[in-house]
């Protein structure tokens, strides 16, 4: 068991499902219609031709390009085709997300067992062969869209973060970057965990955290031949004291500690500042790379006069707050069966119940946040409303519309994902892939026969909007040609 079952058994769903998709839909769909004839325009070496309606960069058509050049020696040999600019069909382009796929699928078994070494090997194949399944990665698999592509450079700057190749994991940012321009704020996520890591889990041993806080405040200076041990180690990515967990390996967080949770926060922020300022300047040669990027990003919006290439007024940056809810609550449901159980929900209520007072405050402040964000930040935007090609359409009118590790990591963790969806006016599930897959990579779930019941739900619903993209075409009076459902 390892990456190559992984690999062996993602291919297993992509390849016949490529075909069937090809087979039924053989033309451009949806967002197609714009990436497909430019990327065609490539493969013909028209790089001075751009669609104006294509918002993103041309990363996906150049590592197009290169994918159909890798093909076209074989394909020519075998007759198949005759010039270069034929093998950049419909199918052949679409392809490309499926190779995609399955690299992806590797970097998520290599992210697991890099994360967590002591799992065991079978459980670490399970969990990234569930985790390619995810509905909204999966289906995109099968079209030409910038999503997998984007999700796979990102998770494969992740590893190379963690494995501690920064100028690689810095390359890898710039590229994710020109797939999609909102992968800025990944890359300084990556950096981010980067600084953490050597921060707060400093390898040297010569020293505890107490004796280097006492250094700093009698000198004004750290002692330079000493480091950081003891007390950083012990905040490692693990729960610790006053956490407890059930059967499951699921952490509940006892009265006692979330009350401390605030402290730990600002003694963990306190270490991150004390101990960067000690490591300055391996930290700045180890992440020079990445601000280098973020100063070539920009530049590129100072001269492009803003984040989108095409389309500029159907995609201007709004506070868009619903948008954390919105992911909230796909992340919960996409989640719910490793992580919610009856005794969880028990020991939620009773933890609720004994601290009444603060609790009932903050679940009355925590509505209200939600019913001021939806009222007041909640966006129509007009191709929500006009197209009922797309579920969130439906989520719009029937829900929406109708009223109806450590504390650092997590901070870290949810200002990227706040900056990431926040300016986005428009409600596109697939923009939740990125951060959903960060969390549950860090997910503490061990437990096999959840992961298992997870894979047949998100089969289930595979199965549901595929059948539906397939089989359930219908027309609109105003536009020629056949509609389908989509995410």
């Amino acid at each position: 068991m390892g990456r190559i079952t992984v690999a062996v058994m993602v291919s297993l769903w992509v390849i016949p499902i490529s075909i069937i998709v090809n087979r039924i839909v053989p033309h451009p769909y949806m967002d197609e219609i714009f990436h497909i004839p430019q990327a065609q325009e490539y493969c013909r070496g028209n790089f001075r031709i751009w669609d104006p309606m294509i918002t993103t960069p041309p990363g996906l058509y150049h590592l197009s390009l290169a994918y159909v050049a890798s093909l076209f020696p074989g394909m020519y040999c075998v007759k198949s085709v005759s010039p270069f600019s034929h093998v950049c069909s419909t199918a052949i382009l679409r392809s490309f997300n499926g190779v995609l796929a399955v690299i992806c699928s590797i970097l998520v078994y290599e992210i697991i067992t890099h994360l967590r070494p002591a799992l065991d090997k079978r459980k670490a194949t399970l969990y990234a062969v569930v985790l390619a399944l995810y509905p909204l990665h999966w289906f995109f698999t099968f079209l030409y869209y910038t999503d997998v592509a984007s999700l796979t450079v990102v998770l494969a700057m992740y590893l190379a973060c963690l494995k501690k190749n920064y100028l690689f994991s810095a390359l890898l940012g710039a590229l994710s970057v020109v797939i999609r321009q909102t992968n800025i704020i990944w890359m300084l996520f990556v950096a981010c965990t980067g600084i953490i890591d050597i921060t707060l889990v400093h390898p040297r041993e010569n020293m505890k955290a107490d004796d280097f806080h006492e250094s700093i405040r009698n000198s004004g200076s750290p002692t330079p031949k000493k480091s950081i041990t003891g007390e950083s180690k012990l905040r490692k990515r693990k729960f610790g004291a006053g956490v407890k967990t059930d059967d499951h390996s699921t952490p509940i967080i006892s009265v006692s500690s979330a009350a401390r949770m605030s402290s730990g926060l600002v003694e963990e922020f306190q270490n991150l500042l004390l101990t960067s300022w000690y490591l300055k300047w391996e930290l700045l040669s180890s992440f020079c790379p990445f601000f280098l990027v973020l100063v070539a990003f920009g530049a590129f919006v100072h001269w492009n006069g803003s984040v989108v290439l095409g389309a500029k007024e159907a995609h201007v940056v709004s506070p868009h707050f619903a948008q954390i809810m919105y992911f909230s609550l796909i992340a919960s449901l996409a989640m719910a069966p490793w992580h919610f159980s009856l005794g969880q929900a028990s020991d939620m209520f009773w933890s609720f119940w004994e601290n009444r007072p603060f609790s009932f405050f903050q679940g009355i402040m925590a509505l209200a946040a939600v019913f001021l964000s939806v009222h007041f930040f909640s966006i129509a935007h007009p191709y929500l409303l006009s197209d009922n090609r797309h579920y969130p359409f439906y989520l719009w009118r029937k829900v929406i519309n109708g009223k109806a590790q450590r504390k650092i990591w997590v901070l870290a963790y949810f200002l990227a994902s706040a900056a990431a969806l926040i300016p986005a006016p428009l409600i596109e599930f697939r923009y939740y892939t990125i951060p959903f897959f960060l969390l549950v990579l860090h997910s503490p779930s061990d437990d096999a026969g959840r992961w298992l019941l997870t894979g047949i739900v998100y089969l289930a619903v595979n199965a549901f909007t595929m059948a539906m993209f397939l089989y359930r075409p219908f027309h609109w009076q105003h536009e020629p040609g056949i509609q389908r459902f989509i995410w």
